[in-house]
């Protein structure tokens, strides 16, 4: 291993791809279970690494050096092996601050909460610190020193005005929840959130769908990934470089999901920006009846229409957690909250906008096999349609130039 990055669980980093688009030197993701953290600690067998969850604290006794602002933390997640001797740094420090100040967060006299007790909580208290925060407090599932409950947060902490979230809680691939409820917190006027698998956790929608200024962690692994390039190579390589990469990674992990009514030409139009973008296709219909060896109408008359939509919503809550998907959804698809979120989560939502008088009933769409079908379902869910989507696309005649326009538009 000459450069790479260390951690426990690593199936979900994005840190190979962000490096090698800062550099050409071999990156490599490796998993060292605790048991085996002093042996690859004691080898030196690096040149330099990043270092993640849960070691930022534990590599510290096999360090020669640390940087001041490392040592200030508590909390290493960059080292670099000269000549046998280890030198630690933080680099997370200055890309959460970078990730903060993008945002438009100001901690400025705030008082902030700052959820877990890690290695990254450490650096957001430096952060929050550096950033003039005028109270500062820290939240765990467990009471300790200079630590208090979340009951407690709840209980005496409602007027808090900011939230820098450091736990896992809601990352893949396990996404979905929030570590608290944003809604017991009136005062908000910004939320950090460290995770970037999902691009959007549930802390993050929540906040965003109450107006409150969010964002996730992408950002804070890009500019943290740069300042640790520096330290690896003594190359100075600026902040351009950092939007840029940003931007590259988000657009290429973010699904492109098409919502639309039965046959209004998803699977179509979904096969054909696949082929474009190089991603990979998901037809969340195909995905059903693979999963429950049925055939929609068969699912429908067995077990009605609530029947199939459970079922439906237990696909789309899998497939939305992965990335760099196009997805093509059922016409109900939009009908639960659930689904739009897990949609959301890692997406940007299309919906393919084609006149009534072009959508023809066919019999294996028990909702739209018949004229008066369509209409009806027309009907109740354009509203709905357009209320769920992030764009919404009128459709041409030729499937390839609705192809051609979304992947335009998807920048």
């Amino acid at each position: 291993m000459t450069y790479g990055c260390i951690g426990e669980h690593l199936s979900h980093s994005f840190s190979k791809e962000i490096h090698n688009k800062i550099e050409t030197y071999d990156y490599t993701i490796r998993e060292v279970p605790k048991d085996e953290l002093d042996a690859f600690m004691t080898a030196k067998e690096f040149t330099a690494i990043n270092v993640t969850i849960p070691y930022k604290q534990d590599v510290i006794p096999y360090l020669y050096e640390i940087s001041d602002t490392a040592r200030a933390i508590g909390a290493v997640n960059t080292i670099v092996n000269r000549d046998s001797r280890l030198y630690g740094y933080n680099t997370d420090f200055f890309g959460m601050k970078s990730c903060i100040t993008r945002a438009g967060i100001s901690l400025t006299g705030k008082k902030v909460l700052i959820l877990g007790t890690g290695g990254t909580s450490r650096t957001a208290k430096a952060v929050a610190e550096a950033m003039g925060a005028g109270e500062i407090i820290v939240v765990s599932r467990t009471e300790k020193p200079g630590v208090i409950t979340y009951e407690q947060a709840y209980r005496d902490h409602r007027d808090a005005g900011v939230i820098l979230n450091t736990t896992p809680v809601g990352m893949y691939p396990n996404p979905g929840t929030a570590p608290v409820d944003i809604g017991c917190f009136p005062g908000l006027s910004g939320v950090f959130d460290a995770i970037y698998n999902p691009l959007s956790s549930r802390l993050v929608m929540d906040a965003a769908a109450k107006g409150i200024p969010a964002v996730g962690g992408l950002y804070m692994l890009v500019a943290q990934a740069v300042f640790a390039a520096e330290k690896f190579t003594g190359k100075t390589y600026g902040d351009t470089i950092i939007d840029d990469i940003y931007r590259e990674i988000f657009i290429s992990k973010q699904n492109i999901v098409l919502t639309g009514m039965p046959a209004s030409g998803k699977t179509t139009v979904g096969r054909l920006l696949a082929e474009m973008t190089g991603r990979t296709f998901v037809d969340t219909d195909a995905e059903i009846v693979k999963k429950y060896g049925m055939e929609i109408p068969e699912i429908f008359a067995q077990f009605g229409e609530e029947g199939f939509r459970d079922r439906e919503s237990d696909v789309i809550a899998e497939v939305g957690k992965n990335s760099a998907l196009v997805i093509a959804t059922g016409g109900g698809a939009i009908l639960r909250d659930a689904n739009v979120d897990a949609l959301r989560q890692n997406g940007k939502i299309y919906f393919l906008d084609r006149p009534l008088d072009r959508l023809l009933p066919t019999a294996d769409r028990p909702t739209a096999n018949s004229a008066d079908a369509i209409r009806k379902r027309y009907e109740e869910r354009y509203g709905r349609y357009c209320s769920t989507a992030d764009v919404i696309h009128p459709m041409d005649e030729d499937p390839v130039i609705n192809a051609e326009k979304i992947r335009a538009m998807h920048k």
